[in-house]
């Protein structure tokens, strides 16, 4: 299918691995320019590299989302490399990890909402000039499906449940500038390096009975599945599509809607 993303700007955070890379990658295959963003610099890089040499239109832009300093620029560069920006995907983000609760929930809050909505307020004007020259303009905010339903910790359900509802929020208020915004909530996604392959390493017989018992699938997720529905979601094909949350779960999700 021809997603018509050729030449489109797009902006991916949190880019230097797995669903994040997966998602740039999937973009460069449809031709798309990209800009790339990690907090590591030295991952970021080796990531640029990687889609470069596959013939990507690629920059690396070293940043923290949590900074509004460092989004203004990761925002301000993907518009001065490509002449503008018509896709946002808000892939970073996680659950924190400091020992004390109060700043576990407030870095947790800070990465998977905060970060979203200044980004996503930083983009706006310029998804809004790419929507009205027919280019589309686009947000797509990587959630989980535990922002759907209970589980995956407190701080880390509530807060992302707190991004599906500011993806809503926006995507009603924005609509009429031609800006789409809508999520996608993954589930058990697995890849090298990632939470879910050291748990398969760390307790293969565990990881077995969990798949059996909880992923109707029948195993875990791949990052190229989650990257497929939000490029499609960033693109025309999806014109009518608004405010959604997409799960990507292999029915692991037990939510009815």
């Amino acid at each position: 299918m021809e997603l018509g993303l050729e030449g489109h700007s797009v902006v991916v955070t949190g880019a230097s691995r797995g669903i994040g890379f997966a998602i740039a990658e999937t973009f460069a295959q449809e031709g798309a320019r990209l800009t790339i963003c990690a907090r590591s610099g030295d991952a970021l890089e080796a990531t640029r590299t990687r889609l470069a040499s596959a013939g990507a239109t690629v920059q690396a832009v070293a940043a923290d989302v949590t900074v509004a300093a460092d989004c203004e620029r990761l925002v301000a560069e993907a518009v001065r490399a490509h002449g503008g920006l018509d896709v946002l995907v808000n892939n970073a983000g996680g659950r924190g990890r400091d020992e004390d609760r109060d700043r576990r929930w407030h870095e947790s809050f800070e990465l998977n909402v905060v970060s979203a909505m200044r980004l996503a307020q930083l983009a706006r004007p310029h998804l809004a000039r790419s929507a009205a020259a027919g280019r589309g303009g686009a947000v797509v905010n990587i959630s989980s499906i535990y922002g759907r339903e209970s589980g995956g910790g407190a701080e880390y359900n509530a807060t992302k449940a707190a991004q599906i509802a500011l993806s809503k929020a926006y995507a009603l208020e924005w609509a009429r500038e031609g800006i789409r915004v809508n999520s996608v909530a993954p589930g058990s996604i697995a890849f090298e390096g990632g939470s879910w392959a050291r748990r398969m390493a760390d307790d293969p017989e565990g990881m077995r009975a969990f798949i059996a018992r909880d992923i109707p699938g029948g195993r875990f997720g791949r990052p190229e599945e989650v990257a497929a529905i939000v490029v499609f979601l960033a693109s025309a094909r999806a014109s009518w599509v608004l405010g959604a949350t997409v799960n990507v779960d292999g029915g692991q999700s037990r939510s009815n809607i």
